[in-house]
């Protein structure tokens, strides 16, 4: 039995979806189970990780746990305390690709994600480490406007990322899940090509149907209503690391295909497995 957390999230989802089709048991951990439409053959269950005492029981029969640091944050060590006396002896953990040799400690995303790393390494049970770089469901930011119009404000047109689609880095998880082999690896994982925050958008256009235009905002100018699904606190972080797309040199691994055995998926790819998500509303 496989139990995934964050089983509603992009992720998540599509994670569930891949490892139901290839006949593993599983077990999906959600707040609302009438309300996950996860695929037949999930077993949905209601999930309160701030309660310590109902979480052994989440893992009844299981041998292996997917932890999504988005969902689980701060309760990833009682929900391992609780996992690995239960008979779970492999975590796989989504952490970030913020993390890496020689990074800032002290950085809020940095360590928001070392700790639980730390945690799963220290568990006594195999482990693996997902480290993705930029996701190809952050241009979800941009839905609204695009729904609204043909023009995009935002900050850094220039930004440069290689966007990983959400089912590859499920598909990594899925083989360090079931398969034999990635105890203490850890995966860096990209998408398969370089775009600039512009070009990302004239993709989705491209996907659409429409034209689309990247209008540059100054980031003295950024506020919080471009970036609603960011804690204040992370914001001026965030657009740090955007500045920094600019000019660094952009991380391309050839990680999916090393693990899965076939090609990463590409952005434009990802655009067309969206376009719902940015169509306008039908009167």
């Amino acid at each position: 039995m496989i139990v995934v957390t964050g089983a509603t999230g992009n992720v998540g989802r599509a994670l569930v979806s891949q490892l139901v089709a290839d006949g593993h048991p599983l077990r999906a951990l959600t707040r609302d189970p009438s309300r996950a439409a996860l695929p037949a053959g999930a077993e949905a269950v209601r999930a309160d990780l701030a309660d310590t005492t109902g979480l052994p029981a989440l893992f009844t029969g299981a041998t292996s746990l997917f932890i999504n640091l988005s969902a689980v944050g701060d309760h990833t060590p009682a929900l391992l305390a609780a996992a690995i006396p239960a008979g779970v002896r492999r975590v796989v953990l989504l952490s970030s690709g913020a993390v890496e040799d020689g990074a800032d400690e002290n950085s809020p995303i940095v360590a928001h994600h070392l700790a639980p790393e730390r945690a799963v390494q220290a568990s006594g049970a195999q482990w693996t480490l997902l480290r993705p770089n930029a996701f190809a469901t952050n241009s979800l930011q941009w839905a609204p406007q695009i729904r609204s119009g043909d023009v995009v404000r935002g900050p850094f047109a220039g930004a440069r990322t290689a966007p990983i689609h959400e089912a590859d880095i499920a598909a990594v998880a899925a083989r360090a899940l079931v398969d034999d082999g990635h105890h203490t690896a850890i995966y860096r994982l990209t998408g398969p090509d370089i775009l600039t925050t512009a070009e990302q958008i004239q993709a989705i256009g491209t996907a659409l149907g429409r034209e689309l235009r990247f209008d540059e905002v100054p980031r003295e100018d950024v506020g919080a209503d471009l970036f609603p699904h960011v804690p204040p606190q992370m914001l001026e972080t965030i657009l740090d690391a955007f500045a920094a797309a600019v000019t660094a040199e952009t991380e391309v691994t050839t990680t999916v295909g090393q693990v899965t055995g076939r090609p990463a998926l590409t952005f434009a790819h990802w655009a067309a497995d969206h376009v719902a998500d940015f169509q306008r509303p039908t009167a």
